[in-house]
């Protein structure tokens, strides 16, 4: 049976209550054999035990690493159907459309899946003014952690 998307009520993996009211209408392949996953044509994403996979998402230009987030089945639909980022919160528990109240809206160039189909990779120009962290900064990642030390104390970076 193929993964069912619609709208999840207070549900990351869509499996609760699904309403077809609104989102992309599409359904995901069941999970194939090793080979079907690492070679075969059809998109069958492993979703972990609380419906969601990881997605890197990096910007199309300079290649940045600009955060780290998670998509349940209906984000990652909704993603393929409009050319724009959305993720799941998983601290607020709802359908996040990047940048839909900061104007950061992430308009994804390239979107990959890795060998295992256990992770996303986006990459993406950022709308508004190109910021991506909710610290306004263009990267969630922008402290450096020092190597060979005993030190832990974090170095900002650039971005």
């Amino acid at each position: 049976m193929a993964h069912q998307l619609g709208r999840p009520d207070h549900s990351p993996t869509g499996s609760s209550t699904v309403s077809q009211t609104s989102g992309p209408e599409t359904s995901f392949a069941e999970r194939g054999s090793k080979a079907e996953v690492e070679e075969g044509e059809l998109l069958m994403p492993a979703f972990d035990a609380n419906g969601l996979i990881t997605c890197v998402t990096t910007h199309a230009d300079t290649g940045e690493v600009l955060m780290v987030a998670h998509m349940n089945a209906e984000a990652l639909a909704r993603s393929i159907a409009t050319g724009q980022a959305w993720y799941w919160s998983r601290s607020r528990q709802t359908l996040w459309h990047k940048g839909d109240t900061s104007g950061q809206l992430q308009t994804i160039v390239d979107m990959r899946v890795d060998c295992d189909q256990d992770a996303i990779w986006i990459k993406v120009r950022v709308g508004g003014d190109g910021g991506c962290c909710h610290t306004g900064r263009e990267s969630c990642f922008y402290r450096s952690v020092p190597l060979g030390g005993a030190s832990r104390l974090l170095i900002p970076t650039g971005s």
